[in-house]
């Protein structure tokens, strides 16, 4: 028992060539001592564990090698014995964490003027050496800049920002990178085979990436697996012990997602919450888990830092994943990660955003008629006309849809890329969320009194029957609440006429009549959608076009949402008869003329009446 030394020790690297994932600086080393150009100082930084103190050692060792093989020490000679037993006096180590103050560095030039003993050159390495004090800075300088020519300094720190720039320009500096997963997993192989320890590639895996980066981390955690699994590492006990979760929560997840089961979906989830985890580690690592797999898709599935079956497992995954669904599954994702620290319910904040991808998935596993046809435009019917003018000529109004991603609404990136669909209507009749089903061909109903008739494609076969129109279901202005001018008499449903046309041309004094009509359009969504006026205020029209622009990708969806409906009350209070299309654009620099935020509607009170700053006072009260 009490010879057990960890394997951070044990293992530790003697030699430049057994050093992990650092082979540019230990290149670079061993150049610079084969050629004999030795600078006078040296600062190694970088993260912990991925061996900069380790290469201090070595690199010491080796310029005082009395018999070195190349750049490597021959580990026979006296100075090298005298190294490898840690009684050298040649290679002095200080820790400039508890050794900080000015009278520590005084200590320390003292002993830099005593020559070697045995070898060419007294090294000093400093660790920590950030921690050092101002003052301990300044009596350094001089030193460091011009020490005896038997002197080296080798200054190691995890915390380059905080050197002093007159330190940094005496040194050459080696900036160390983290240790990938896979140069991490290859070491631990080898220290598993040494060991006879029995392992799998995920556990060795899973140990890498929880070590993010230091080799000292990785070996840590390897001796604590090793504990506790009695030396036959199984990545299931290894993730109980590091206390994180195993990758196959993250791939039943997601197959639940892609059959669109969201009740197997949120029981696995309460399984997670169950076994003590968070709902945001939950949901970082799935989002992880997502990227992986969209990566794993194409020629960027070198960037997943995993590897054996574990990458063959993210592959073979990745193949029954659609596109779409990983990118809608990522934007939902990340949007739920940015809010969780605010949300009252984080439960509930994770599990909505599981229902939303598990019907990503459900709608392209059953084949939504909805959603094929809604971003299938050249498989729409030519005409869908109304039936119930009640006089007046019809209108159309052309609805813009996201390109690409399912759902009603599109994420930050697809926001402003849309395709269009013409819906038109009848400019007199009764408003309605005007949302049709594809695959229908024959049948009629109606929605607020108007009835809708689609003529069937050529090729169907069969006379042109009436199509059921759906109701949206998202919300969405109302427009019945802002036509309070609109007749409210019950509409005489005429009798359907085969050879009924629908007005889908543009009227050419579309831009004119959306001009004069402009304070009473932002005034009736004002009423209504009060978030939407930022958009509208200043919104341009071209033509048959409504060019708006909003602060932010939630606010795009928002609107995107509403479109239909938004445009047919445009169409109504304007008289426009014709085709009408709206695009938003996400613009952040575009602010609000009426005030949103707290102080922001407090400054704009006060500038509206200085009085309320002295009431404030008077009555030591508080803005809420």
């Amino acid at each position: 028992m009490s010879d057990f030394i960890v394997s951070a020790r044990k293992y530790r690297p003697a030699t430049f060539a057994s050093v992990v994932g650092q082979q540019s600086i230990t290149s670079t080393l061993k150049n610079a001592i084969e050629r004999g150009q030795l600078a006078h100082a040296y600062l190694f930084c970088g993260p912990r564990g991925v061996g900069k103190t380790t290469c201090a050692r070595i690199f010491a060792k080796a310029i005082n090698c009395l018999h070195p093989h190349g750049a490597e020490a021959c580990n026979e000679c006296e100075s090298c014995r005298a190294f490898n037993e840690g009684r050298s006096l040649n290679i002095h180590e200080l820790d400039a964490a508890s050794n900080n103050s000015v009278d520590d560095i005084r200590s320390l030039i003292d002993q830099v003027r005593i020559l070697p003993q045995v070898g060419q050159y007294s090294v000093f390495i400093i660790d920590e050496v950030h921690m050092l004090s101002q003052q301990a800075f300044n009596a350094f300088l001089k030193t460091l800049e011009e020490p005896p020519r038997h002197a080296i300094f080798i200054l190691a720190t995890t915390e380059k920002h905080k050197i002093l720039p007159t330190i940094l320009s005496r040194c050459q500096v080696y900036d160390f990178n983290r240790i990938r997963v896979e140069d991490a997993v290859g070491y631990l192989k080898h220290i598993a085979d040494n060991e006879g320890v029995s392992y799998d590639e995920e556990s060795l895996n899973l140990i890498a990436q929880k070590a993010d980066g230091g080799m000292r981390d990785a070996l840590s955690m390897f001796d604590k697996a090793v504990s506790f699994c009695d030396a036959k590492l199984d990545y299931r006990e290894v993730a109980k012990t590091l206390n994180v979760l195993d990758y196959d929560t993250y791939f039943t997840m997601t197959d639940r997602l892609l059959e669109g089961d969201y009740v197997q979906a949120l029981l696995l989830f309460d399984e997670v919450l169950s076994k003590g985890f968070s709902g945001q580690t939950f949901m970082a690592g799935l989002n992880e888990h997502m990227r992986d797999l969209l990566l794993a898709k194409g020629p960027a599935v070198s960037l997943i830092e995993l590897t054996g079956t574990l990458l063959e497992r993210y592959r073979s995954q990745a193949e029954r994943c659609d596109i779409q669904f990983l990118f809608g599954a990522i934007d939902i994702l990340t949007e739920a990660d940015g809010r969780i620290k605010q949300s009252s319910n984080r439960r509930l904040l994770v599990e909505l955003g599981l229902m939303k991808i598990a019907g990503l998935g459900k709608k392209k596993n059953d084949g939504d008629p909805y959603v094929e046809q809604e971003y299938s435009l050249p498989d729409l019917p030519d005409k869908i006309t109304p039936l119930s003018a009640a006089g007046g000529n019809a209108g159309a109004v052309r609805r813009d849809v996201p390109n690409g991603v399912p759902g009603a609404a599109a994420g930050p990136a697809a926001a402003c890329a849309t395709t269009s669909e013409r819906i038109p209507v009848a400019a007199s009749s009764p408003t309605v969320s005007q949302r049709v089903a594809a695959g229908a061909t024959k049948g009629t109903a109606s929605d607020g009194g108007t009835e809708v008739h689609r003529q069937a494609p050529p090729e169907a076969g069969h006379a042109a029957g009436a199509v059921r129109q759906h109701r949206s279901p998202v919300s969405g202005l109302s427009i019945a609440s802002l036509m309070s001018s609109a007749s409210a008499a019950p509409v005489t449903e005429p009798e359907a006429h085969p050879e009924v046309a629908a007005a889908t041309g543009v009227d050419p004094e579309c831009e004119a009549k959306i001009e004069r009509c402009r304070e009473q359009i932002v005034r009736g969504i004002l009423n209504e959608r009060p978030r939407f006026v930022v958009a509208f205020e200043s919104m341009r029209v071209t033509g048959n076009t409504i060019t708006v622009e909003v602060p932010s990708p939630s606010l795009c969806e928002e609107i995107l949402r509403s479109k239909t409906e938004i445009l047919l009350f445009v169409a109504r209070t304007a008289g426009v008869d014709g085709m009408i299309e709206l695009q938003v654009k996400v613009n952040e620099a575009v602010k609000a003329s009426r005030p949103i935020k707290l102080e922001d509607r407090i400054r704009y009170m006060t500038e509206k009446n200085s009085a309320l700053q002295e009431l404030k006072k008077a009555l030591d009260m508080e803005y809420e």
